[in-house]
């Protein structure tokens, strides 16, 4: 299965896992504590990891195709999630 990292550098990374797990739990299996977060997809999942300057986000997916779009889509998210902040979020390749 296809995995990525990125890893974001913010003071705010356990404020955003709580937003985008509250945003996504009403149509996806999500857990979530303050520091961390897991999101499934149905056809992936994104773990979530926040650390005192950064947010660790791993997403593993069937395929790599599938792996693309969810990275996207946790982008989009993440990133409205921290309009006042603009981070920087670079995934790359990796294995699980």
């Amino acid at each position: 299965m296809p995995v990525s990292h990125a890893v974001v550098a913010t003071t705010s990374g356990s404020r955003y896992i709580n937003r985008l797990c509250k945003h996504w739990q009403h149509k996806l299996d999500v857990s979530h504590d303050e520091h961390q977060g897991r999101v499934t997809f149905d056809d992936g999942v994104c773990h979530m990891r926040a650390e005192t300057d950064a947010l660790h986000l791993q997403l593993t997916a069937e395929d790599a195709a599938t792996r693309e779009r969810l990275e996207e889509v946790v982008t989009v998210h993440l990133k409205r999630m921290a309009s006042r902040e603009e981070l920087d979020i670079v995934w790359q390749p990796g294995v699980a």
